[in-house]
């Protein structure tokens, strides 16, 4: 029985663990922390467990391909329950917009609070983006390595594509022109950083985000968590084993076309490794020199933004939040500009997802929240000082306050995840939470696909094909394990 060693229990890892599993190979999942998900992480509170991670769930078919694929069921494994709310957006004005997952009703909305002519411009937006996605859905992320020369044929055959993909202006640039209402630029604007991007940088093709967000938000009942538990089960009822607490610090070819991880003084055999973390880390020599070339560097760098996260529980005073909510800056033509200097923002939009709001229930009492601040990538690892803690909450808390929101109690620093934290969590990662920069039109096509240049090494997560995102990561395992098997059948 050929065996096949997986390096981290992130929803990539987890999904291809489901996928080798079920196609026959001996699977070993040997990940560093104490539990599956990765960047799927969740911290205790007074109110119970907050997700500290990922909180919008998209692509609900994703997930239920993969557990079909492997002849399972979702439902048995999770719970996965549709958002009527996509997100609710405030301005400093008082403006205020729910994009709602009935597409007449965002509609209605948006003509509410700006105006028919915005209502227009957002309907043909919106059509586009359902177009762009579709059109470059196979080609792109359901292909296993996209290349440009494929994309020739598309674009001869469907030249509104390309216009509609406007490849010579950035995401700000293009969503300015389809936009004469300012803030409905900036909401959109703003989706470059859910993939690690800025607005002023990233590809205008990037507008089809709003068409996969607007196909469903789910949340997971209780708790992202549990999709990567009930991953984790499946795994492990197809036959794949789970060693947690397991450092693998190197890569070695060994004999006869086996090769070896050395983990915590101890060395594992098998056929084949696949890499579920940030590419970037192989590049840095942290598996050996062996595994080095894995990733060329333009495949790894430049690195994307990374976050500073509050997860905390407490009553809540103030704006009428829902589960998803979005507080934009007062100046969106300035609000990008430090980041893109490698600097913190001076006044930032923020993301808060208020976690016992879900199915638009009104809590009383203390509540869970994540709040989340875009930040520089650093390659810093140290850990913050108390000092460097208190003064990032203090900041955190002024632009809360400036939107009219107060919590009590009162947050404390270490209620903090910063840059450096996750630097650490994630080895080579210089803190970046979505792998390579999306900065420039060709960055979809320079990430690295599961196959690598070293010989039995292979890549799966969000800093692989396809990118960045939790339905992302569950597709490059399809792409990694169809990799993998293939090639041991040819062996």
């Amino acid at each position: 029985m050929q065996h096949v060693a997986i390096i981290g229990a992130g929803i990539g890892g987890l999904a291809a663990a489901m996928r080798l599993a079920h196609g026959g190979v001996k699977v070993t999942v040997l990940e560093r922390q104490s539990t599956p998900g990765g960047k799927m992480r969740s911290l205790p509170s007074v109110a119970g467990m907050i997700d500290a991670g990922p909180t919008v769930l998209t692509m609900k078919p994703i997930f239920e391909e993969l557990f079909r694929e492997v002849g399972c069921q979702l439902a048995d494994y999770a719970t996965l329950i549709q958002e009527d709310i996509l997100a609710r957006h405030f301005w400093r004005d008082g403006t205020r917009l729910d994009l709602m997952r009935d597409r007449q009703a965002s509609l209605e909305n948006v003509r509410h609070s700006f105006g028919v002519v915005a209502a227009d411009e957002f309907d043909r937006f919106s059509r586009d983006a359902r177009r762009l996605f579709e059109q470059l859905n196979d080609p792109m992320m359901q292909s296993a390595a996209p290349a440009l020369w494929t994309m020739i044929p598309l674009m001869l055959k469907s030249p509104g594509t390309l216009m509609m993909m406007d490849p010579l202006r950035s995401l700000a640039q293009s969503l300015a022109r389809r936009f004469s209402e300012p803030r409905l630029a900036q909401l959109f604007a703003r989706y470059a950083t859910y993939i690690g991007g800025l607005p002023q940088a990233s590809p205008a093709l990037l507008a089809l985000v709003w068409h996969v967000e607007s196909l469903g938000v789910w949340h997971v009942k209780g708790g992202m968590k549990q999709l990567a538990y009930g991953m984790e089960a499946c795994a492990k009822n197809l036959g794949a084993n789970f060693h947690y607490d397991s450092s693998v610090t190197r890569f070695e070819c060994g004999e006869s076309g086996r090769y070896q991880l050395e983990c915590d003084g101890r060395f594992v055999s098998c056929d084949a490794v696949l890499f579920n973390g940030d590419p970037n880390a192989l590049a840095r020599g942290f598996l050996g020199p062996e595994a080095t070339a894995a990733a060329a560097a333009h495949a790894t760098m430049p690195r994307s933004l990374s976050a500073h996260v509050m997860s905390f529980a407490a009553q809540v005073e103030g704006l009428p939040l829902a589960a998803h909510n979005v507080l934009f800056a007062a100046d969106p033509d300035q609000e990008y500009g430090p980041l893109a200097q490698g600097a913190p923002q001076h006044d930032p939009t923020l993301y808060i997802c208020a976690q016992d709001r879900f199915g638009s229930k009104s809590p009383s009492g203390k509540e869970r929240f994540e709040i989340i601040l875009n930040y520089p990538s650093s390659a810093q690892t140290a850990v913050p000082s108390q000092k460097v803690r208190e003064q990032c909450q203090t900041i955190f808390l002024d632009h809360l306050t400036r939107h009219g929101l107060s919590f009590t109690p009162r947050p404390p620093p270490s209620a903090l995840t910063m840059t450096e934290d996750f630097a650490q969590m994630f080895p080579g990662s210089d803190g970046s939470l979505y792998g390579r920069s999306p900065h420039g039109m060709m960055a979809a096509f320079a990430r690295p696909t599961a196959r690598t240049k070293t010989k039995g090494l292979y890549l799966v997560g969000g800093g692989a094909h396809p990118g960045a995102g939790v339905p992302m990561a569950t597709l490059s395992a399809k792409h990694a394990a169809a990799a993998i098997l293939s090639d041991l059948t040819l062996t």
